[in-house]
């Protein structure tokens, strides 16, 4: 029994060292290969519809970056420099670089994604992406996302930049939900942050503000709302509130535009 565990793990042991010595002998051919052939074409990726990157930036880039690869050798193209430097693009969310045996040089971007454009107290402006990062605006495309306005004091500085206040990050989590459901998507179309931290959203159909207040329980507050537009509002008509306020949990209080009045509706559990 020992004797055959013994042999086991030698078998084992040279299978890998063979594996190994397979893979370096590989990448030496490979490497040798690469030091006598030329880049004959460059094939770009860019998934998805138009945004911030294409074609021609994509051109530039790698222009700034290696100069006029085509018909240069693999070996005096840094790839992965080349990828690292596509990757610095604030408007690019990951790439990938990479060169076949036949001389073409593989280019993929994937682009940063936008949920929401913020415009500051100071009137600077920025996108929040979808993984909740800053993103600058571009001269050459305005995608067409949610707007969030008002007393919002977080600038955009620096090219990885987080969200570091609540007030954003609420931003980008009612975005985010936003975003994943059609009704909120076509009906919502701003953010408004008030003297009293309370996002505001202004829906296009309607003139009543609605007062969602943070993004926590921002699921039940947004169901419950749902539920008050699909049944409310075909009776009293779309106009028949100056308010709507969902801040509170379980809660829907109603301020009438013709009267001083304001209607409180509590939902179930």
């Amino acid at each position: 029994m020992l004797k055959r565990i013994a042999w086991k793990r030698i078998l084992y042991v040279f299978t890998w060292l063979l594996c190994i010595g397979g893979l370096i002998t590989l990448m030496s051919f490979i490497d040798g290969k690469k030091s006598y052939l030329k880049c004959k074409d460059i094939k770009v990726i860019i998934p998805g519809t138009a945004g911030f990157i294409d074609r021609n930036e994509v051109n530039r880039i790698i222009q700034n970056h290696s100069g006029l690869i085509i018909s240069k050798y693999l070996h005096e193209i840094n790839l992965h420099e080349l990828e690292n430097e596509f990757k610095r693009n604030p408007y690019i969310r990951d790439a990938k670089v990479f060169a076949d045996m036949d001389g073409t040089v593989n280019i993929k971007v994937i682009q940063s994604d936008p949920i929401l454009r913020v415009i500051t107290l100071n009137n600077q402006d920025y996108y929040i992406d979808r993984l909740g990062n800053k993103i600058p605006t571009s001269k050459d495309y305005t995608p067409h996302v949610l707007v969030a306005n008002g007393f919002i004091m977080e600038n955009y500085t620096k090219r990885e930049d987080s969200l570091r206040t609540k007030v954003t990050r609420d931003l980008y989590k009612t975005a985010l939900y936003v975003e994943k459901d059609s009704l909120w998507r076509d009906q919502f179309e701003q953010l408004y942050v008030n003297t009293q931290r309370d996002i505001e959203i202004v829906p296009r159909v309607g003139n009543q503000k609605i007062i969602l207040g943070d993004a926590d329980s921002l699921e039940v507050r947004l169901r419950n709302l749902k539920a008050f537009y699909k049944k409310a509002m075909p009776v009293v008509g779309w106009n028949a509130y100056k308010t709507i306020n969902i801040k509170y949990t379980n809660q829907i209080i109603c301020e009438r535009n013709l009267a001083d009045s304001a209607w409180i509706v509590t939902t179930k559990k």
